[in-house]
């Protein structure tokens, strides 16, 4: 059923159940009802938090349904869920055996578009989504164009479909689960970064996992953008159903072939949008123009000019883009410098891939890590980076798992492991990695664990380091 279809439903009276409250549950369900839907929400929990979103939108006239979020509402006709929900949840089953289709609220959003909607250029990757889709805004302003980071960050997608707001094309993010629910999302062009083990509780096995990731480029009109590098996601585009003359794009770290971007003597290139791309190589902006130069943020850039590219971007737009854009806070962001030793909060490395592309990018480095690993394992990371430590500090719940896998494959490396968590753990943490630096080196906390069993969530973490740094550097003043 295409976006236009839908936009056409009458919604008066359709009985639609949402799964669960929260970020996405609560405005999907106020625009279903808002719509003339007969609204029920089904939550899980039954807390003082989800009593006092109950209440409010029982106030409006939507039912909600505490404790119990497993047994189908009688007269469902949809169900739309918040991506939190694991497939596997009783609810879903039971929708199956009735013949109700599930959307996630992405889903909902592209059914809900106008006949004038702005085009979708979607990002999705196990690292790097956040970060690719702020580059590509900064890009499309830079060229004048009215537009929105939406969907896993940013503005609702609801709100941008919805809203009195007009745009001329909107940068989209989506995690793998919002893609999971999301069956007849087509973007204009699409990319997926880079794809590693992660979430696999919820998808239940990494060919679940990239088969969702996957679905990014159904029916994409211009460009599927992929990583030259992480072969797994070309085979993704191979997969795709897409529209006729739609182009397969890489984007690499090195020299590019014909329908590639790339790099070249520091300097960032297209080989895919221009007229000769078997001669020709049109310039795009130096390494120097991107923020941080990482190696994977580089990458980042290149699958962002690749998207607005696709989109018709002139080049100087993305290289003022490039030159415009600043990184989210705890994204291999440099506190300061103490004793000559540079202090880089990277937070959000909340997997194994991330910490592994920050690790690439420093050398020596005294590394901060540890936390949840939610079923990781350290040996591949740890034999990559290996080279590059002069030593190690470990802290958080799963910190054993780390400190294993470099008695193994780093014996040679001195490791503090710090058997606390209370609130000055961090604080400890980055006093020990300044007693193993040396001017010249890089303390990196890159934790490659979720930060949960210390910290509300890994902008907490990044600000207990940064506090602990900036602490250091006035003793040191």
């Amino acid at each position: 059923m295409g976006s236009q279809e839908v936009s056409n439903v009458d919604w008066q009276g359709k009985h639609v159940t949402v799964a669960g409250l929260g970020v996405s549950g609560i405005p999907a369900a106020r625009v279903l009802h808002g719509l003339g839907a007969v609204v029920t929400v089904v939550n899980d929990g039954d807390d003082e938090r989800s009593r006092g979103q109950a209440a409010e939108l029982e106030a409006q006239g939507i039912t909600v349904r505490l404790g119990d979020g497993a047994t189908l509402p009688k007269s469902t006709e949809l169900i739309v869920t918040t991506p939190g929900w694991k497939p596997d949840k009783p609810l879903f089953a039971a929708a199956a055996e009735a013949g109700v289709p599930v959307w996630g609220d992405v889903e909902l959003a592209w059914r809900l578009r106008g006949p004038d909607a702005a085009p979708w250029l979607a990002v999705t990757g196990t690292n790097g989504k956040t970060t690719t889709v702020r580059m590509l805004v900064s890009i499309l302003e830079a060229a004048g164009l009215r537009t929105a980071a939406v969907g896993n960050i940013g503005v609702s997608l609801l709100d941008a479909v919805l809203g009195e707001e007009t745009y001329d094309v909107l940068a989209v993010e989506l995690s793998s689960y919002q893609l999971h629910w999301s069956p007849s999302l087509r973007a204009h062009s699409a990319a997926v970064l880079n794809l590693a083990p992660d979430h696999l509780d919820w998808h239940g096995s990494m060919e679940a996992y990239a088969a969702d990731k996957g679905r990014i480029y159904e029916g994409n009109t211009v460009a599927c953008v992929y990583n030259v590098a992480d072969p797994a996601t070309e085979d993704l585009v191979r997969e795709a159903d897409v529209e006729e003359g739609c182009r397969a794009i890489g984007f690499t770290l090195g020299t590019p072939g014909p329908s590639q971007l790339g790099v070249v003597d520091g300097i960032l290139v297209d080989r895919a949008f221009v007229t000769n791309r078997q001669k020709q190589a049109q310039e795009l902006a130096e390494v120097a123009d991107v923020n941080p130069p990482a190696p994977h943020n580089i990458a980042n850039a290149l699958a962002a000019a690749a998207l607005a590219r696709a989109f018709g971007v002139e080049p100087a737009a993305v290289r003022d883009g490039l030159r415009a854009f600043r990184p989210d806070p705890h994204r291999i962001e440099r506190v300061a410098e103490v004793g000559g030793v540079t202090y880089i909060d990277d937070s959000k490395a909340t997997n194994t891939h991330a910490a592994e592309a920050s690790l690439a990018a420093y050398d020596p480095i005294v590394w901060i890590a540890g936390g949840l690993a939610k079923g990781a394992t350290f040996d591949e990371l740890v034999t990559g980076c290996a080279g590059r430590l002069r030593g190690v500090v470990l802290m958080g719940a799963d910190r054993a798992l780390i400190r294993e896998a470099l008695a193994r494959h780093a014996p040679e490396v001195p490791v503090t492991d710090l058997d606390r968590t209370d609130t000055g753990a961090m604080s400890e943490a980055v006093r020990e990695a300044a007693r193993l630096a040396r001017p010249g080196d890089t303390v990196l906390m890159a934790p490659a664990c979720a930060s949960m069993d210390m910290f509300v969530n890994y902008n907490k973490r990044g600000e207990a380091f940064a506090d602990a740094v900036r602490a250091l550097a006035a003793e040191n003043a």
